[in-house]
């Protein structure tokens, strides 16, 4: 049986969604998009019923909530991500940029040897299942523009900065 939580976070719910395979979701509960929206997307991805089970999304929970408070750079848990070959190996071009640090969907491109794929990379950068895990709020525009964000820009901006300044986030007014 699949499992989620949705745990408080200084940029909103976070739904965290996983089987025994692994991570398969973690969104921000965002844009009208109740916990219903992504339980019915858990369940396609784990392809089994899930159900509340706070004990067994404990880890990514504990993770997550270090990580926002400026305590953790890095994630250690086991991922079961469900997509396109090309869209596995953007997910895994984005688990190569350092905390800290941001990239460009034509570096990514670039990285994985189809330098035409810009628009590719961001289309998989936006399918991304698993926010914040797989740091896709790293990516930005050429010339390092800031672009699309699932979460909304806001985040990724409070995500960026996070980074950046190594100090935690302000729960937003």
């Amino acid at each position: 049986m699949a499992y989620y939580d949705v745990i408080d976070s200084p940029l909103g719910p976070v739904f965290i969604g996983g089987s025994d395979e692994g991570i398969h979701r973690i969104d921000f509960l965002r844009d009208g998009r109740d916990e219903a929206h992504f339980i019915d997307r858990l369940e396609a991805d784990a392809g089994e019923p899930a159900e509340y089970d706070e004990e067994r999304s404990r880890e990514a929970a504990t993770q997550l909530r270090e990580y926002f408070e400026g305590a953790r750079e890095s994630f250690d848990l086991p991922l079961a991500l469900r997509g396109t070959e090309f869209q596995r190996a953007v997910w895994d071009a984005l688990l190569a940029i350092p905390y800290g640090d941001t990239s460009t969907y034509g570096a990514v491109a670039q990285r994985l040897g189809r330098p035409a794929a810009s628009r590719a990379v961001g289309a998989s950068v936006g399918r991304n299942p698993v926010a914040v895990v797989v740091p896709c709020h790293r990516v930005l525009g050429s010339g390092g523009s800031l672009t699309g964000y699932a979460g909304g820009l806001d985040r990724k901006r409070g995500l960026l900065a996070l980074e950046t300044n190594g100090a935690p986030l302000a729960v937003p007014a």
